[in-house]
């Protein structure tokens, strides 16, 4: 019985298991640091040694002599000659919903399982034969039991194999897959049993493609992460076979089973086969400068050889297949309100109601209460065209009375005219969704940095008069000498495409900038909001000030002139700093990651859940967000120029090093450095919850991967020979940012702070900036008067005809203003789904596999330090969000800013951080 244990794995001598991985491995690899997560021990983890077999030596050495000649046998004979068996635990993630063709498929692999097209799986040694010199493989075992569990409806499905090694086939360090089914499958992951060294984990979570399709067998190794010096022998041409495969050769047109990784230009915005008006220009390139995507390959358009064809909805767009939509976020993304309906109805009531405007507040809010359809009419005439049973035509009108029916706002839940207060236009511009523009005054009037001899004069038209009578009684220099002068400023970014926007049909903008003023009481007020336009000719009137209302006239310029500025605030924010700064500006990083750096990289493994869904939403947009007479074409302000905008601001203002949350706050003039302070830093505004939250994930995420880099790289010299992660950094400039390759800023790769700040900023931004920035988009611009995305009238004066109009009937005007019936309806729909929380979403302080995923231990405890600590910050945030002399975000009225605090239900909730940019 016991010589049976000692075959199955069980040490004879020792009731805890041996441990599998040399000491090199394990050397001591931090100095203790004042973290707020405390550095983990490093506890002894090595064999004497450093290899350890699959049974134990005391075994061996009744076995080595041959007790039939006398004969001393040497140790790998011995071994060679001991069989043992070991069992896979499998386990197959199943789809919850099939169509017909998936059904029919899995039937017929169920039946050609049985008659040997398996799955078939072979283990693969850390050593290599010394006989071959090629790694140690078990015999190939089959996935048992597939065609007997076809029919299992449960989500996930274990399967079992079973391999046959011999003693000296050391430690499993890698297992190949082959598919000979008709159908992929998606393996989350594999664990073997019967080593020695207890069980062996392989979290796999990938797609497995049949053999037909892709004939080369998939490599997954287990979860011990190794530096490309430390790499075992047995797995060092694995490890290069499998990048080179997700490398793929630059060729060809991707099929959508394919997890090739590659780059290209955003030439696949327009559509010039269809309208010579739907093209667009390639961004990416000396003329315009912009980071690159994923590569598609699919062929040139007939009309320009430069420019990318198209892929219409509802065909999908190729990213690689592990980067696509598991089911249930698909499910989630495609339930947004306007998915079917809109599509089709758009078309038979866009002449009907693409001119309406809103006659006044309460027709907006009739959008909440009754739905679209029932407000215009129409769901009597749509349900009857559809060719479908009486009966049931009249269930799904029964059922869908509020068809287009949204949820109202959260901006209207606590005081719904909060929005039309100065003090609330203010307030969110610091802890509203774009809180990241504001910046401290240094120079009054503003000056411009636009060439004055096409643009202008440099000089602003605000003077002192302007806003001397709401200062508190300070003169401009005391306000200015004391940081209270703030400004939104949006003269530079919007002024070189005023002309083009402004000839568009139905767009109006100006460029805009606004000063607000810090009270005693910790809250902005705003002073004075300068509008410009193109000068034309020395007689023209390019600038114009609006100061706070003294009467009723003032009062409606004034309340639009704030329009003008949401309307500025929300272009700059969906198209820089959402879109640019955390979607484009990260999707290099991610191809490279997975380009250079092998799974079994640690710092791959540090990356890997902030890389999750980015390429595919990444290639929605692109598709239909932001191509050409996409949703930010038709919903916002700067229409067919918004990318030539979102590039400009690339190249002008986006630098790497200016990205983490304390280099922001310092370059805007927010924050000075000051080592008294927590976080190293003081906030002028002291009350600016964006930032006071912010700091606080900031810190954790910071201290987190310091933690992890010192423990994998305890010298500057193995970062610095380390080519997997050299490889990644330099691609991700040279190749994903190509065209700012050349910036003296890029941060250098050559110490543990320069990878620690690298790493942390990355991390920021796909999780903590993208959530700041985005999962507030409905519950504040869900109600468009708030933060209109788009303006189609300027603001007369005197002179010009339509002042007659204005004066006689304000708020028609007003509306005749805003985004008509139409585009405030598709906008809604659009940012209702954008602001969504899938049910799959993971969050910060949250992993797939959380003990499993690295083989690492004392990284496994140091993560759930890790998530102790976001779980600590949540609780702070709840406690801030209760604080009377938080002014911006407690108070009679005031939303709470919750935007940061960490974890979420599903849904639209304000609230949430995601580990990535997934929607």
């Amino acid at each position: 019985m016991a010589l049976a244990k000692e075959l199955m794995g069980y040490p004879l001598t020792s009731k805890r298991p041996l441990l599998v991985w040399s000491a090199s491995h394990f050397k001591k690899r931090t100095q203790p640091t004042q973290l707020s997560i405390k550095p983990f021990d490093r506890r002894p983890r090595t064999s004497k040694s450093g290899v350890v077999a699959a049974i134990s030596e005391d075994l061996v050495k009744t076995l080595r002599f041959n007790t039939t000649t006398g004969d001393r046998k040497s140790e790998e004979e011995e071994k060679a000659a001991v069989k043992f068996k070991v069992r896979a635990v499998v386990t197959v993630r199943n789809k919850n919903k099939e169509d017909f063709k998936e059904t029919l498929v899995k039937h017929l692999d169920a039946f050609g399982d049985k008659i040997g097209r398996n799955i078939v799986l072979e283990l693969v040694s850390t050593e290599l034969d010394p006989k071959t010199n090629m790694p140690k493989k078990s015999n190939a075992a089959v996935l048992k039991d597939w065609s007997k569990k076809s029919k299992t409806k449960a989500e996930r499905v274990h399967y079992t194999a079973e391999f046959t090694v011999d003693a000296a086939f050391g430690s499993p360090g890698a297992i190949t897959v082959m598919n000979k089914h008709q159908k992929e499958f998606f393996l989350e992951s594999i664990t073997i049993e019967g080593f020695a060294v207890g069980p062996v984990h392989f979290p796999c979570n990938s797609w497995v493609q049949s053999q037909k399709d892709h004939p080369e067998k998939r490599i997954f190794f287990t979860n011990q992460p190794f530096l490309p010096s430390e790499t075992p022998d047995g797995l060092k041409k694995l490890r290069e076979r499998e990048l080179k495969n997700l490398r793929g050769d630059g060729s060809g047109v991707r099929k959508l089973s394919d997890r090739i990784y590659d780059f290209d230009v955003y030439n696949d915005l327009g559509n010039p086969d269809k309208s010579s008006e739907l093209s667009r220009p390639k961004l990416g390139g000396k003329e315009i400068p912009y980071p690159r995507r994923c590569r598609t390959g699919r062929h040139p358009t007939d009309t320009d050889k430069e420019a990318e064809s198209r892929v219409e909805k509802p065909l999908p767009m190729y990213v690689p297949r592990d980067e696509q939509f598991e089911e249930t976020k698909q499910k989630t993304f495609a339930a947004g309100r306007l998915k079917a309906v809109l599509h089709h109805l758009v078309p038979s009531l866009k002449a009907s109601i693409l001119a309406e405007d809103f006659a006044d507040f309460g027709e907006i809010d009739g959008l909440y209460k009754e739905g679209l359809l029932l407000k215009l009419g129409f769901q009597d005439e749509i349900f009857n065209k559809f060719p479908l049973p009486k009966a049931i035509v009249n269930t799904l009108q029964e059922s869908s009375k509020g068809l287009l029916k949204y949820d109202t706002p959260k901006i209207l839940s606590k005081d719904k005219n909060a929005w039309l207060r100065d003090d609330e236009f203010a307030r969110q511009a610091i802890a509203g969704i774009n809180p990241v523009n504001i910046e401290r005054v240094r120079t009054f009037p503003p000056v411009s940095n636009l060439d004055p001899e096409i643009y202008g004069p440099q000089h602003s038209a605000l003077t002192s008069d302007h806003i001397i009578g709401h200062l508190d009684g300070l003169s401009v220099q005391q306000a200015l000498e004391e940081n209270r002068l703030y400004m939104l400023n949006y003269h530079d970014i919007f002024l070189p495409f005023l002309d083009r926007i402004n000839a568009l049909d139905g767009r109006k903008a100006y460029a805009t900038r606004t000063i607000f003023f810090l009270t005693r009481l910790g809250t902005l007020k705003p002073v004075a909001i300068e509008l410009s336009l193109p000068p034309h000719g020395p007689n023209h009137r390019s600038k114009r000030v609006v100061t706070p209302p003294v009467d009723a006239t003032s009062n409606w310029v004034w309340q639009l002139a704030k329009a003008h500025v949401s309307s500025n605030d929300a272009g700059i924010h969906q198209l820089v700093n959402h879109w640019l700064r955390t979607h484009a500006c990260l999707e290099p990083f991610i191809l490279a990651a997975h380009r250079q750096m092998s799974a079994m990289h640690p710092i791959f493994k540090l990356l890997d859940p902030h890389m999750r869904y980015t390429l595919e939403i990444n290639a929605l947009a692109r598709q239909s967000l932001i191509s050409a007479d996409g949703v930010i074409e038709e919903g916002f302000t700067a229409g067919s120029y918004g990318m030539e905008m979102s590039a400009a601001a690339y190249k002008s203002s986006w630098r790497f090093d200016m990205e983490g949350l304390p280099a922001d706050l310092i370059r805007r003039g927010i924050a000075v450095p000051d080592p008294t302070k927590p976080h190293g830093l003081k906030l002028l505004i002291e009350d600016y919850p964006y930032a006071n939250d912010g700091l606080l994930l900031w810190s954790a995420i910071q201290t987190w991967v310091r933690t992890y880099v010192e423990r994998y790289y305890p010298n500057p010299n193995l970062i610095k020979t380390d080519s997997e992660l050299q490889s990644w950094y330099s691609e991700s400039i040279n190749v994903g940012h190509a065209d700012l390759r050349d910036a003296e800023w890029w941060p250098k790769l050559n110490t543990v702070d320069d990878l620690a700040s690298i790493l942390t900023t990355l991390i920021w931004l796909a999780s903590a900036q993208h959530a700041a920035l985005n999962f507030g988009q409905y519950p504040y611009g869900g109600y468009v008067p708030n933060r209109p995305p788009l303006m189609r009238r300027l603001i007369p004066d005197e002179s010009d005809p339509e002042y007659a109009s204005f004066i006689s009937d304000p708020e028609k005007f007003y509306f005749s203003a805003m985004p008509s019936l139409l585009q405030t309806s598709k906008f809604m729909a659009v940012v209702d789904t954008l602001s969504t929380h899938s049910p799959d979403e993971e969050y910060i302080g949250e992993r797939q596999q959380p003990s499993i995923w690295t083989g690492d231990a004392e990284i496994v405890d140091a993560f759930y330090g890790f998530a102790a600590e976001i779980g600590r910050i949540e609780k702070e945030i709840e406690e801030r969000n209760s604080d009377p002399d938080r002014r911006n975000r407690c108070g009679a009225g005031v939303l709470p800013y919750e935007l940061l605090v960490p974890s979420s239900e599903p849904g639209v909730t304000c609230r949430g951080v995601p580990n990535s940019v997934s929607i």
